[in-house]
């Protein structure tokens, strides 16, 4: 692991190795090396010692690591509470502080702890000699706490060849003869940031239904079985938190009193979205009329409903959800104006924290306190009635500033100093807000709510995952630059197919320095490695590459140029631009046939989930609509048929039916239909004329870079354009761009001379800065650069057309004083900026 960008000052003492090494040298081997230690092989397995007093997820990890040798090798080692009678190698798991085995290889200097003591969900996994009478070796997995020690053995796990979606999506591990682990320690921890989980959301086409009717049909719900299930995953994926299901298919959470237990088996921690505060789900669980969930005329009755759900939960480790909007997805009851809505939440605000202090107890959650907002060691586990309240700066809250709760923020609403407040993107990828540098300095720090998958307007974008993993860095990276430390939750929608996008922002929130833009194209190859082979790696990674390229582009579900409740159009590609489109998913779908062939035989069905299927389906969609753009009814048919074919395969027939019920193509029904695609049928309209395209264009990559005189310098990040680094580097002096400012060049051939259009594409990106557009600057060779300020409404028409192109356009024109090689020179003012592409025009007038 790269060293970790972390809230202590300075390196943290835990990630040693960097990820380039981790690759190149797996650590767990077929092969023996002197040192190694025998974790399985010659027709047996070493024993795992756990002891009874550890925490019960260390004993469901340990379980599963049992499970999961077996699974590789065949042989299943033995789970022991103890070593007594023990003569040979054997793993030892265990918690500082609740596990005797561990505290007495520590106090006797067997085993070096000194980097655990006090961190935040950190282990180390290390060779020990000798470690006890008779035990002539020993693996040995400590934690810091309880996740710390769950974290470490499912690290074992993985680092054996068993895949995170080993069961979510049936990645077969590859059998092997022995296994050997390389002698030596390995750290890990703490984490980048603190809390990192994901919202299951929008359920309703996919995980409820597939839930109900196939994996937990005795609930007929998403009940304690899958919660297990996604808690497990959760704990491989090295994150700690969930925001459940909550749509009014699904019975509340809590309404199940066995998912607050399970979630707490497996040491999660739960909190609830932007519209539900403390732990409640109003859509099922407020059974008055609506109009009473209004804290002006009903504020005794919304407090007992909040304070109902604290006395039942507050034993459990929770970050509870302050503030306060409508019953769903909607703003706030009662207050008329701003002001009004102000002075209401921050009543609520007291109230909510009146209630936490009351009822939340000491042996659950931790601090906030510690050095940049790591709290120090906390012993988690199952609660005492007994134990006596925590201060209310212990407990961890969050304050989420969702859609029009941003602007009231933005106006002056005071979030106490120890409320960790969240910023969300716009639904399509882009966050909203950044902290200040004077702002960073609150106690509670920052937050994110990210989105991979949405349910609302300018158009949802509901089941095929396309966000590239390019824009989850640029968007998350930038965020934690900017203070964003605390907390980081993703919308994976129905978990399925969202897989690729669900671990890299998980991964970046364990450790935010393991993918940069040096290594970021090495995600793909290294994920693909791991699910399918070090053989197919290359092929699958080019496909998915050129999946997330296309479908950035446009993604499937916003195939349909006109909104809803506006007449039908085609789309603003000319018929050249769509027959190259179609061309491109033909080559993407040759691609991910071939690179399927390469996959080995018991891979094939997480192939065919993980990859397969997203492919087909995003090429098959958009085969019907271009193709009944143009007017080729029989293609656009059987493109149709296929897609409904291929889907209900996934459903019925992928791993013998296990998944039946959980895939969906967009539109699934006629639901929502102010924000969703209308379900496909032969257009009307004619095609798209043929425009001849005089204009020219320059992508970021063929731009040099060239530094200004200050910090902030313009770089590539692959697949996605040129960006300015550090994202925390001061405007320069606008008076003196041409000086002070990084550029960009490019040696351009101009026909002639005039007056040219010069249109710059950026990324819908909001500035960091709020009270502006995107800034930069245009030039041609040593003339003064003209300012160039793209600025999009949040919100606005502008800014729904520019979410769903994943692009914004602005145009000037600079006078091109004779024909031939000129420099153009893009001037960097704004971090946060993405140029994609510049189009040059033909010239509009000629001397």
């Amino acid at each position: 692991m790269t060293p970790a960008r972390c809230f202590a000052p300075g390196k943290s003492l835990l990630f040693l190795a960097s990820i380039t090494a981790a690759v190149a040298a797996p650590w767990v081997s077929e092969q023996s090396h002197p040192g190694d230690f025998p974790l399985a092989g010659a027709g047996q397995a070493a024993a795992i010692v756990v002891s009874a007093e550890d925490f019960k997820v260390v004993h469901i990890a340990t379980g599963d690591l049992a499970t999961d040798i077996e699974s590789v090798t065949g042989q299943k080692p033995a789970v022991r509470s103890d070593a007594t009678g023990l003569a040979a190698p054997a793993v030892f798991v265990g918690t500082l502080g609740h596990s005797a085995l561990i505290d007495g290889l520590a106090a006797s200097g067997k085993l070096d702890v000194a980097a655990l003591r006090g961190q935040w969900e950190s282990f180390i996994i290390t060779t020990v000699a000798d470690p006890l009478p008779g035990v002539p070796s020993a693996l040995v997995i400590a934690g810091s706490d309880r996740r710390g020690t769950a974290f470490g053995v499912y690290e074992l796990s993985q680092a054996i060849g068993v895949s995170p979606w080993y069961w979510w999506a049936d990645v077969t591990p590859t059998k092997k003869s022995a296994l050997f682990v390389a002698a030596g320690t390995r750290r890990f921890g703490p984490p980048s940031v603190q809390y990192r989980g994901i919202f299951l959301n929008d359920e309703d086409w996919g995980l409820q239904p597939w839930a109900a009717k196939t994996f937990e049909p005795e609930v007929g719900d998403i009940g304690p079985k899958t919660y297990a299930k996604i808690c497990e995953l959760l704990l491989r994926l090295k994150a700690n938190t969930l925001w459940p299901a909550m749509h009014a298919c699904t019975k509340a959470f809590n309404l199940y009193p066995q998912n607050k237990v399970v979630a707490d088996d497996y040491a999660i921690v739960m909190g609830s979205s932007h519209a539900e505060p403390m732990l409640r789900n109003n859509l099922t669980e407020w059974t008055a009329p609506h109009d009473q969930y209004n804290y002006l005329t009903n504020r005794e009755g919304v407090r007992a409903y909040w304070e109902q759900r604290v006395q039942e939960n507050g034993r459990y480790e929770n970050i509870y959800t302050l503030g306060m909007r409508g019953i769903h997805d909607s703003a706030m009851q009662g207050p008329k104006t701003d002001p009004e809505r102000i002075a209401t939440l921050e009543q609520i605000f007291a109230d909510q924290r009146e209630m936490l202090a009351k009822y939340a107890r000491p042996d659950v959650g931790a601090p906030l306190e510690g050095a940049r907002g790591h709290p120090p060691l906390s012993a988690i586990g199952p609660a005492t009635a007994e134990a006596t309240p925590l201060q209310i700066e212990q407990i961890p809250q969050i304050f989420c500033a969702y859609k029009e709760v941003l602007s009231l923020y933005q106006q002056g609403l005071k979030v106490p100093d120890d409320v960790t407040i969240v910023w969300p993107d716009d639904n399509f990828g882009y966050i909203r807000n950044f902290a200040g540098a004077e702002e960073q300095k609150r106690r509670g720090g920052f937050g994110v709510y990210y989105h991979l998958s949405y349910l609302g307007a300018p158009l949802s974008y509901l089941w095929l995952e396309t966000t590239p993993p390019a824009l989850i860095w640029e968007e998350m990276d930038k965020a934690y630059d900017h203070g964003a430390r605390k907390i980081w939750i993703v919308n994976v929608g129905d978990l399925k197919p969202a897989e690729i996008g669900t671990e890299f922002f998980l991964q970046m929130a364990w450790d935010i320095g393991r993918w940069r833009r040096d290594n970021l194209p090495d995600f793909l190859p290294a994920w693909a490695a791991r699910e399918f082979g070090a053989k197919s790696a290359d092929a699958v990674a080019g496909s998915l590459k050129l999946y997330y390229q296309l479908n950035f582009q446009r993604r499937p579900e916003h195939l349909q140029w006109w909104l809803p409740g506006q007449p039908a159009r085609p789309s603003t590609l000319s018929v050249v631009e769509v027959f190259d489109r179609l061309n491109r998913f033909g080559t993407l779908q040759a691609m991910t046939d071939r690179a399927r062939t390469t996959v080995p035989r018991e891979k094939t069905t997480a192939y065919d989930e993980l990859v397969g299927y997203p492919v087909r389906a995003s090429t098959l969609a958009n085969n019907r609509y271009f193709n009944g753009e143009l007017g080729r009814k029989r293609e656009a048919t059987t493109a149709d048929t296929e897609l409904k074919a291929i889907t209900r395969r996934f459903n019925e027939e992928l791993a013998g039916g296990k998944w039946r019920g959980i895939m969906s193509a967009e539109p699934a029904d006629d639901q929502w239909k102010s924000f969703r695609i209308a379900p496909w049928q032969q257009p009307a309209f004619p095609a798209a004329a043929v425009v001849p395209d005089k204009s020219r264009t320059i992508s970021a990559e063929q731009f040099q870079a060239v530094p200004g005189t200050g910090p902030a310098r313009w770089e590539q990040i692959p697949g996605l354009g040129a960006a300015i680094f550090p994202t925390t580097a001061s405007a320069p002096d606008e008076k003196r761009l041409a000086v002070t400012a990084p550029r960009l060049t490019c040696s351009h051939e101009f026909p002639t001379a005039g007056a040219f259009e010069f249109t710059v594409h950026l990324l819908p990106t909001h500035p960091l800065e709020p009270g502006h557009g995107l800034r930069l600057a245009l030039g041609l060779d040593d003339d003064a650069p003209q300012a160039v300020t793209c600025n999009v409404k949040d919100g606005s028409p502008e800014w729904a057309q520019g979410v769903l192109d994943n692009q914004v356009a602005v145009t000037v024109k600079l006078a091109v004083p004779k024909a031939g090689r000129h420099e153009v020179r893009v001037y960097g003012v704004d971090p946060g900026v993405v140029l994609t592409r510049l189009v040059i025009g033909p010239p509009s007038i000629r001397p």
